[in-house]
């Protein structure tokens, strides 16, 4: 059995030179009008920032995991991540800026990203937002003991809900673990659309 990970079809492996040449690099953010969920990951890796697309890296979680909760209705490419506004949903980070661990965000960038959240949020009127990372959260907020799950306070209008960054490092949460959380996001998000009808 072979142990590496496939890559998703029609994506090139980045070299280590275009991996090292992605630092700072940036991917456009997946927004248009009428969302019902923003997903707001913690900044790109290099592998994402050198192909040009969202949660890109072999062995990430996030893409499976939309399709086990039925988010989509099959499991997309990376290169596909524009298509997911068809499906209400958009996506951006706290961060622009790629970088090879998230660790390397100082924490005023995080509440930098934050502010710029806040203001996306307004802008297209998206009712629910999911941060994939606890720790980021906790440092845009400086709520130290903030867990996991739907938020008390909104952010401008929109509900709140922190859920586990989906990368293949996170060894806490497995496959199936995330197709349930982002389940149950779905969920509640499609529950609060049909109410609001």
């Amino acid at each position: 059995m072979n142990s590496r990970r496939s890559r998703p079809a029609g994506q090139k492996r980045p070299t280590p030179k275009e991996l090292k040449q992605a630092a700072g690099g940036t991917i456009p953010d997946v927004l248009a009008p009428g969302l019902s969920l923003l997903l707001v990951g913690i900044n790109p890796s290099l592998y994402s920032a050198a192909v040009g697309h969202h949660f890109a890296r072999p062995g990430n979680r996030f893409w499976p995991a939309l399709a086990d909760a039925g988010i989509t209705d099959r499991q997309l490419a990376p290169a596909e991540d524009q298509l997911l506004t068809g499906y209400g949903c958009g996506l951006t980070n706290f961060v622009k800026r790629a970088t090879a661990r998230a660790d390397e965000l100082s924490a005023g960038e995080i509440k930098a990203g934050f502010r710029r959240l806040a203001r996306l949020v307004e802008q297209y009127e998206i009712p629910h937002v999911a941060v994939l990372g606890i720790t980021a959260w906790r440092t845009a907020t400086g709520d130290a003991k903030a867990a996991a799950g739907t938020q008390p306070e909104l952010l401008g209008s929109a509900v709140v809900h922190v859920l586990p960054n989906p990368s293949g490092l996170n060894a806490h949460y497995q496959r199936a673990d995330f197709a349930r959380l982002f389940r149950e996001l779905w969920d509640t998000v499609q529950a609060a659309d049909e109410s609001a009808e």
